[in-house]
């Protein structure tokens, strides 16, 4: 239900911006861009938890460094024809594509979390070696 919602919004938003579809589509692609790059940054594996701060002010300079550079390039190549579009554009794509990065992230988890179950389950004990494995003998005679 979501997702249609989102794609119907999308489509309006499209339609609606014909006369500025350029403006339209900048938004969307400098707004999936920045989050992209931002959440690859951000959301890195590493052996060092004191990294982690560091890494996420990493992936709000990227963040920022991508919007900047990409609309400094959509004014100069003249791509953003209205700022108004572009804007908005820009902040809803920016608010849906976080929206997908961080329900990804919740898929992939679950996932390594099933993964763990399974693999947790399906571990079997070695058999023991030496006496403990042997039938004891016992002396008693009938």
């Amino acid at each position: 239900m979501k997702l249609a919602l989102i794609f119907l919004l999308s489509s309006i938003g499209g339609v609606l911006s014909g006369e500025h579809l350029h403006s339209f589509i900048a938004g969307f692609g400098i707004a999936a861009v920045s989050v992209g790059t931002a959440y690859w940054l951000a959301f890195r594996s590493t052996r060092y938890p004191q990294l982690a701060v560091l890494l996420l002010l990493l992936g709000m300079v990227a963040k920022l460094a991508v919007t900047v550079v990409g609309v400094m390039w959509g004014l100069k190549a003249d791509v953003i024809n209205s700022p108004f579009v572009f804007s908005l554009s820009y902040l809803f794509f920016l608010i849906v594509v976080s929206y997908g990065y961080f329900k990804l992230r919740e898929f992939q988890m679950a996932m390594v979390e099933k993964r763990a179950v399974v693999l947790e389950s399906q571990t079997v004990e070695p058999p023991k070696q030496g006496k403990e494995s042997k039938p004891a003998m016992t002396s008693q005679a009938a």
